[in-house]
C-alpha cells in the first residue's frame, strides 16, 4: 500500500508539473503484425507510457498490398491537423496516409505512390514526417532498396539484396508533391530516419539505423544541420545505442533532455538513450522508463495537455492503474 501511495504522489506530481507547463506527450505505435492499425500511448514526463483508448487500435489500415500499418509518422500542423504516413507493406511503392483533427476521427485513408515511377524498388520502408517551420513545408522521407542503385555492403544471407538508401517528397497541402529524390545517401545501408528540432542550438538531429549486417551494425547515430534543404552530412556520429540491435528511433524533447526510444527488436523489449547537452553524450536509460506491452516502431511527438486530456475523456479504463508497468517482455 505504501509503495501504491508513493508512486501515486510521483504521478501527482509530474501531473502538476507538466499541466502548469501545458505540455504532455504521445506517442504512435504498431503491435504484433500491425494488422489491427493505430495505437496512442501518452506521457507527461517522457519516462512512464500509458497505452490509451483501453489499449486498442484507433485506425485500421485500409490501403497497400498487405493492409499493415507499420511504423505510423505523426506531425502536427500549426493549424492542429495531425498528419499521418506509415508502411502499408513489405514491398509496397507506395506509403498509407491519412489526417485528423482529434487523433480519434481519421480521414479516409490514401496511398501516396513515391516510389511507383522505379519498377525495381523493393520496399518503402519507416516514412516520417517532419514540418519544417522555414519553408512551411513537409518532408516525407523513407528508406528504399533499388538493386544495383548504389555502392554495394557486404550482406548476411538473410539480407542478401537489401541496400537500403533515404528518399524524400515535400508538401504543403499533402494533395501535391514534388518529384521523389534522394534524401540521404551515406556509405552504408540505412532505414528508420527521424529528425526532431534543438530548441537551443536552433538545429536539426537526424537519428538514422546503420542497417549494414556483415558484420552486423544494426545501431543509431546521428547527424546535425541548420538547413533542412541543404540535406545533412553523410559523416554520422559513432553509435550511440549499446550492445544490442536497436531500430526504429523516436527522438524527443522534454524540456532539455533529449530522449530516444528505440525498439530493441531481438530482445522484445523497448530502451531509451538521453542526452543532457543536446547529443553530445549519451547515456542508457533503458531501464528507467516503461512503455505499454508490444510497442513497436513509431514516433513521440509534444502536444499540449488538452489533446491528452480529450483522448483520456474517451477511455474506457482507468488511467491510474499503472498496467503498463509490468510488461512481460521487461
Amino acid at each position: 500500500m505504501k509503495t501504491v501511495l508513493i508512486w501515486l504522489t510521483l504521478c501527482f506530481g509530474t501531473l502538476m508539473t507538466t499541466y502548469a507547463n501545458g505540455t504532455a506527450y504521445l506517442f504512435s505505435y504498431f503491435i504484433n503484425d500491425s494488422k489491427d492499425g493505430l495505437h496512442l500511448a501518452y506521457s507527461y514526463d517522457g519516462l512512464n507510457w500509458t497505452a490509451l483508448n483501453g489499449g486498442k487500435s484507433y485506425l485500421t489500415p485500409a490501403v497497400g498490398k498487405d493492409k499493415l500499418m507499420r511504423d505510423p509518422s505523426i506531425c502536427q500542423a500549426p493549424d492542429g491537423t495531425f498528419h499521418m504516413v506509415w508502411t502499408s507493406s513489405w514491398t509496397d511503392r507506395i506509403i498509407g496516409y491519412a489526417s485528423s483533427r482529434d487523433l480519434v476521427h481519421w480521414s479516409e485513408q490514401r496511398a501516396i505512390p513515391v516510389m511507383m515511377h522505379e519498377p525495381t524498388a523493393h520496399n518503402c520502408w519507416a516514412p516520417e514526417l517532419f514540418y519544417d517551420e522555414p519553408s512551411q513545408t513537409y518532408y516525407i522521407f523513407w528508406a528504399t532498396t533499388i538493386p544495383g542503385r548504389h555502392k554495394e555492403v557486404a550482406t548476411s544471407e538473410s539480407e542478401k539484396g537489401l541496400n537500403h538508401r533515404m528518399y524524400y517528397v515535400t508538401t504543403k497541402d499533402f494533395q501535391t508533391f514534388s518529384k521523389t529524390k534522394m534524401f540521404f545517401n551515406p556509405d552504408f545501408s540505412v532505414i528508420d530516419a527521424a529528425i526532431v528540432k534543438d530548441p537551443k542550438n536552433e538545429d536539426l538531429i537526424m537519428v538514422v539505423k546503420n542497417e549494414n549486417s556483415n558484420p552486423p551494425e544494426k545501431n543509431l547515430r546521428i547527424t546535425r544541420t541548420r538547413n533542412l534543404a541543404k540535406g545533412f552530412p553523410t559523416k554520422v556520429s559513432p553509435s550511440i545505442t549499446g550492445n544490442y540491435w536497436a531500430e526504429g528511433p523516436a527522438p524527443l524533447f522534454v524540456g532539455d533532455t533529449l530522449y530516444i526510444y528505440f525498439d530493441k527488436y531481438r530482445d522484445h523489449r523497448y530502451g531509451a538513450v538521453r542526452s543532457l547537452d543536446h547529443g553530445e553524450t549519451w547515456e542508457d536509460v533503458s531501464d528507467l522508463v516503461s512503455f505499454p506491452r508490444g510497442i513497436r516502431h513509431g514516433t513521440a511527438f509534444a502536444v499540449d495537455t488538452s489533446v491528452v486530456e480529450a483522448l483520456i475523456a474517451n477511455r474506457n479504463y482507468n488511467p491510474l492503474i499503472p498496467d503498463n508497468l509490468a510488461d512481460p517482455s521487461r
